[in-house]
Protein backbone atom coordinates (compact mmCIF):
# COMPACT_ATOMS: atom_id res chain seq x y z
CA UNK A 1 0.00 0.00 0.00
CA UNK A 2 1.60 3.54 -1.68
CA UNK A 3 1.61 5.93 0.99
CA UNK A 4 -1.12 8.27 -1.11
CA UNK A 5 -3.62 5.42 -0.11
CA UNK A 6 -3.03 5.97 3.31
CA UNK A 7 -4.16 8.13 6.04
CA UNK A 8 -2.36 8.59 9.48
CA UNK A 9 -4.70 9.86 12.26
CA UNK A 10 -2.95 10.67 15.54
CA UNK A 11 -3.99 11.14 18.76
CA UNK A 12 -2.72 12.98 21.34
CA UNK A 13 -3.06 12.20 25.25
CA UNK A 14 -3.67 13.36 28.55
CA UNK A 15 -1.65 16.63 29.23
CA UNK A 16 -1.20 17.04 25.55
CA UNK A 17 -2.48 18.37 22.09
CA UNK A 18 -2.12 17.84 18.65
CA UNK A 19 1.21 19.82 18.79
CA UNK A 20 3.11 17.44 20.35
CA UNK A 21 2.98 15.19 17.04
CA UNK A 22 4.75 18.11 15.35
CA UNK A 23 7.73 16.44 14.44
CA UNK A 24 5.89 13.15 13.36
CA UNK A 25 3.28 14.86 11.30
CA UNK A 26 6.40 16.55 9.39
CA UNK A 27 8.47 13.33 9.35
CA UNK A 28 5.19 11.43 7.35
CA UNK A 29 3.81 13.70 5.31
CA UNK A 30 7.78 14.14 3.86
CA UNK A 31 7.15 10.58 2.76
CA UNK A 32 3.72 11.55 1.28
CA UNK A 33 1.07 10.41 3.69
CA UNK A 34 -1.99 12.55 4.38
CA UNK A 35 -1.79 13.38 8.10
CA UNK A 36 -4.18 14.51 10.69
CA UNK A 37 -3.92 15.09 14.51
CA UNK A 38 -6.86 14.46 16.21
CA UNK A 39 -7.77 16.75 18.60
CA UNK A 40 -9.65 14.92 21.88
CA UNK A 41 -11.77 17.21 24.56
CA UNK A 42 -10.32 15.38 27.42
CA UNK A 43 -13.30 15.81 29.56
CA UNK A 44 -14.99 12.68 29.31
CA UNK A 45 -14.09 8.96 27.86
CA UNK A 46 -17.40 9.21 25.59
CA UNK A 47 -16.82 12.88 24.32
CA UNK A 48 -13.12 11.35 23.52
CA UNK A 49 -14.52 8.88 21.60
CA UNK A 50 -17.22 11.05 20.05
CA UNK A 51 -14.90 13.17 19.00
CA UNK A 52 -12.50 10.81 17.12
CA UNK A 53 -15.23 9.41 15.21
CA UNK A 54 -15.76 13.08 13.72
CA UNK A 55 -12.48 13.60 12.49
CA UNK A 56 -12.73 10.04 11.24
CA UNK A 57 -15.63 10.50 9.44
CA UNK A 58 -13.83 13.52 7.45
CA UNK A 59 -11.20 11.19 5.97
CA UNK A 60 -11.42 9.19 2.82
CA UNK A 61 -9.32 6.13 2.56
CA UNK A 62 -7.94 3.50 4.95
CA UNK A 63 -6.85 5.31 8.56
CA UNK A 64 -3.76 3.98 10.45
CA UNK A 65 -4.78 5.15 13.68
CA UNK A 66 -2.34 6.40 16.44
CA UNK A 67 -2.79 6.64 19.87
CA UNK A 68 -0.15 8.25 22.68
CA UNK A 69 -0.86 7.45 26.54
CA UNK A 70 -4.42 8.05 27.16
CA UNK A 71 -5.54 8.10 23.69
CA UNK A 72 -4.95 4.29 23.32
CA UNK A 73 -7.97 3.66 25.06
CA UNK A 74 -9.81 6.23 22.71
CA UNK A 75 -8.51 4.62 19.70
CA UNK A 76 -9.36 1.09 20.63
CA UNK A 77 -13.19 2.37 20.93
CA UNK A 78 -13.49 3.00 17.42
CA UNK A 79 -15.98 1.30 15.21
CA UNK A 80 -14.74 3.03 12.09
CA UNK A 81 -14.47 0.81 9.45
CA UNK A 82 -11.38 2.82 8.02
CA UNK A 83 -9.37 1.89 10.56
CA UNK A 84 -7.24 -0.68 9.11
CA UNK A 85 -4.14 -0.76 12.06
CA UNK A 86 -4.09 0.66 15.09
CA UNK A 87 -0.52 2.09 16.83
CA UNK A 88 0.04 2.17 20.23
CA UNK A 89 3.07 4.32 21.88
CA UNK A 90 4.11 4.24 25.05
CA UNK A 91 -0.32 3.77 25.39
CA UNK A 92 -2.91 2.76 27.51
CA UNK A 93 -5.03 -0.06 25.84
CA UNK A 94 -7.32 -1.44 28.61
CA UNK A 95 -10.04 -5.15 27.48
CA UNK A 96 -13.15 -5.25 27.33
CA UNK A 97 -14.97 -4.03 31.03
CA UNK A 98 -11.44 -2.65 32.11
CA UNK A 99 -10.90 0.66 33.21
CA UNK A 100 -7.84 3.31 31.89
CA UNK A 101 -7.23 3.51 35.31
CA UNK A 102 -7.24 -0.20 36.18
CA UNK A 103 -3.92 -0.60 33.40
CA UNK A 104 -2.86 2.60 34.42
CA UNK A 105 -2.39 1.26 37.95
CA UNK A 106 -1.42 -1.76 36.94
CA UNK A 107 2.00 -1.44 38.29
CA UNK A 108 3.87 0.24 40.69
CA UNK A 109 4.53 4.31 39.74
CA UNK A 110 7.73 5.05 39.35
CA UNK A 111 9.39 6.79 42.01
CA UNK A 112 9.18 10.54 40.12
CA UNK A 113 6.13 9.46 38.80
CA UNK A 114 3.71 12.75 39.95
CA UNK A 115 0.67 12.72 42.50
CA UNK A 116 -2.46 13.25 40.58
CA UNK A 117 -5.26 15.08 42.17
CA UNK A 118 -8.09 16.52 40.87
CA UNK A 119 -8.57 20.46 41.61
CA UNK A 120 -11.54 22.77 42.44
CA UNK A 121 -12.62 22.59 38.84
CA UNK A 122 -12.87 18.39 38.97
CA UNK A 123 -9.80 18.57 36.33
CA UNK A 124 -6.52 16.53 36.81
CA UNK A 125 -3.26 19.11 35.84
CA UNK A 126 0.08 17.74 35.40
CA UNK A 127 2.68 19.55 37.83
CA UNK A 128 5.01 21.71 36.25
CA UNK A 129 8.10 20.33 37.75
CA UNK A 130 6.61 16.75 36.56
CA UNK A 131 7.32 17.47 32.72
CA UNK A 132 11.33 17.19 32.90
CA UNK A 133 10.95 14.67 35.96
CA UNK A 134 8.47 12.03 34.50
CA UNK A 135 6.30 13.57 31.10
CA UNK A 136 9.65 14.20 29.26
CA UNK A 137 13.17 13.38 31.36
CA UNK A 138 15.01 13.12 27.63
CA UNK A 139 13.61 16.65 26.22
CA UNK A 140 15.27 19.79 25.51
CA UNK A 141 14.66 22.67 27.68
CA UNK A 142 12.55 24.48 24.74
CA UNK A 143 10.63 20.96 24.20
CA UNK A 144 9.96 21.44 27.97
CA UNK A 145 9.00 24.99 27.71
CA UNK A 146 6.38 23.91 25.02
CA UNK A 147 4.56 20.81 26.66
CA UNK A 148 4.34 22.87 29.88
CA UNK A 149 2.65 25.55 28.14
CA UNK A 150 0.23 23.71 25.96
CA UNK A 151 -1.05 20.84 28.59
CA UNK A 152 -4.54 20.63 28.51
CA UNK A 153 -6.04 18.68 31.85
CA UNK A 154 -7.59 15.65 32.41
CA UNK A 155 -11.11 14.80 33.64
CA UNK A 156 -11.43 11.58 35.33
CA UNK A 157 -14.57 10.50 33.93
CA UNK A 158 -12.33 9.91 30.88
CA UNK A 159 -10.24 6.79 32.95
CA UNK A 160 -12.90 5.58 34.96
CA UNK A 161 -15.55 4.09 32.42
CA UNK A 162 -15.22 0.58 31.82
CA UNK A 163 -14.30 0.00 27.82
CA UNK A 164 -16.47 -2.15 25.63
CA UNK A 165 -14.77 -4.78 23.21
CA UNK A 166 -11.77 -2.86 21.80
CA UNK A 167 -10.80 -2.60 18.56
CA UNK A 168 -7.33 -4.15 18.92
CA UNK A 169 -8.96 -7.71 18.95
CA UNK A 170 -10.06 -7.27 15.73
CA UNK A 171 -6.68 -5.56 14.03
CA UNK A 172 -3.48 -5.79 13.50
CA UNK A 173 -1.70 -4.06 15.87
CA UNK A 174 1.79 -2.42 16.94
CA UNK A 175 3.39 -0.95 20.03
CA UNK A 176 6.12 1.11 20.54
CA UNK A 177 7.38 -0.08 24.67
CA UNK A 178 8.89 3.14 25.93
CA UNK A 179 11.13 1.44 28.45
CA UNK A 180 12.31 4.32 30.40
CA UNK A 181 9.08 5.60 30.98
CA UNK A 182 7.96 7.15 34.48
CA UNK A 183 4.21 7.58 33.69
CA UNK A 184 2.94 4.21 32.41
CA UNK A 185 4.98 1.66 33.95
CA UNK A 186 6.83 -0.52 30.83
CA UNK A 187 6.41 -3.82 32.86
CA UNK A 188 2.21 -2.73 31.99
CA UNK A 189 3.17 -2.07 28.56
CA UNK A 190 4.55 -4.65 27.50
CA UNK A 191 1.55 -6.64 29.33
CA UNK A 192 -0.63 -4.91 26.95
CA UNK A 193 1.60 -5.27 24.32
CA UNK A 194 1.89 -9.73 24.55
CA UNK A 195 -1.92 -9.46 25.40
CA UNK A 196 -2.87 -7.99 22.07
CA UNK A 197 -0.30 -9.86 19.93
CA UNK A 198 1.13 -6.84 18.82
CA UNK A 199 3.48 -6.28 16.70
CA UNK A 200 6.04 -4.74 19.07
CA UNK A 201 9.25 -2.62 19.26
CA UNK A 202 11.11 -1.80 22.79
CA UNK A 203 13.23 1.23 23.21
CA UNK A 204 14.81 2.59 26.04
CA UNK A 205 12.37 6.21 25.87
CA UNK A 206 10.97 8.49 28.03
CA UNK A 207 6.84 8.78 28.03
CA UNK A 208 6.64 11.44 24.85
CA UNK A 209 8.81 9.37 22.12
CA UNK A 210 7.39 11.52 19.40
CA UNK A 211 8.95 14.79 20.81
CA UNK A 212 12.42 12.71 22.12
CA UNK A 213 12.51 10.09 19.66
CA UNK A 214 10.25 10.87 16.75
CA UNK A 215 11.92 9.11 14.03
CA UNK A 216 11.36 6.02 16.07
CA UNK A 217 7.81 6.73 16.33
CA UNK A 218 7.79 7.32 12.24
CA UNK A 219 9.20 4.10 11.99
CA UNK A 220 6.71 2.17 13.81
CA UNK A 221 3.88 4.07 12.08
CA UNK A 222 5.57 3.22 8.38
CA UNK A 223 5.91 -0.43 9.28
CA UNK A 224 2.44 -0.73 10.28
CA UNK A 225 0.91 1.51 6.97
CA UNK A 226 2.83 -0.84 4.78
CA UNK A 227 1.35 -3.78 6.56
Amino acid sequence: MSAKQVNIVLVHGAWADGSSWAKVIAALAEQGFNVVAAPLPLTSFQDGVAALDRTLERIEGSIILVGHAYAGAVIGATRSKKVKALVYVAALAPDEGETVADVFTRAEPHPRAPKLTPDTHGLIYLPDEAFAAAFAQNASAQELSVLRAVQRPISPACISVPVARPLWRDRPAWFLVAEADRMIAAETQRFMAARMKAHTRQQPLDHTPMVTAPDTVVEIIVEAARG
